[in-house]
């Protein structure tokens, strides 16, 4: 008998064990028997569909897979010459989803917005303001102003707000200065 014959023939005998019936001879499983207990059948039911797996894979389990670690974000030449800003001004949010789209997120981790204004905090583009019920929101300086980075007033779904945004320039600085972005969250 062969290995996957051998599983097959326990397949049926758990495939009968689940319906209540003795494999055995065949014969109903009494009532008041512990194989007959629901919870039990409901396992049975359960073994029985990991053993058809194992069948329909010829008898060969899956392999675990096993989560790669992941790099650091990082640009390659190749992807930092594709790098454009865009003609209308983004949030940082946008900036990091374009930087994340140009690299393989199955192998390197994402940079987040939270690491390019965390940079911009570092180096005086942007400072942090509390409000008068206590939140905190980043501005551009004037040192911000200077490269392009600057507020403006939207309406949303609970009224106006502020959003800070990166002009063409903007974009293009960080994108410019990726390298000392990435330098500032691995020292960090």
């Amino acid at each position: 008998m062969t290995e996957l014959e051998k599983i097959e023939y326990t397949k049926s005998f758990i495939d009968k064990l689940a319906n209540g019936i003795n494999p055995l001879d065949d014969n109903p499983i009494p009532e008041n028997d512990i194989a007959n207990n629901v919870r039990l059948s409901r396992c049975f039911f359960y073994v029985s569909d990991i053993l058809r797996q194992v069948i329909e894979n010829g008898g060969i389990t899956k392999e675990k897979v096993t989560k790669i670690k992941k790099k650091s974000f990082f640009l390659t030449q190749e992807q930092r010459e594709k790098i454009q800003a865009s003609n209308k001004a983004l949030t940082v949010s946008e900036i990091s989803e374009y930087l994340n789209s140009l690299v393989d997120l199955e192998t390197v981790k994402k940079i987040s917005a939270t690491t390019i204004n965390d940079w911009l905090l570092e180096k005086g583009f942007l400072c942090t303001i509390t409000l008068s019920n206590n939140k905190h929101r980043k501005l551009p300086t004037a040192q911000g102003n200077d490269i392009g980075i600057f507020t403006e007033e939207k309406m949303g779904q609970y009224g106006k707000y502020v959003t800070v945004l990166f002009s063409p320039s903007a974009q293009q600085f960080i994108y410019d200065n990726i390298e000392a972005v990435i330098a500032f969250k691995e020292s960090n």
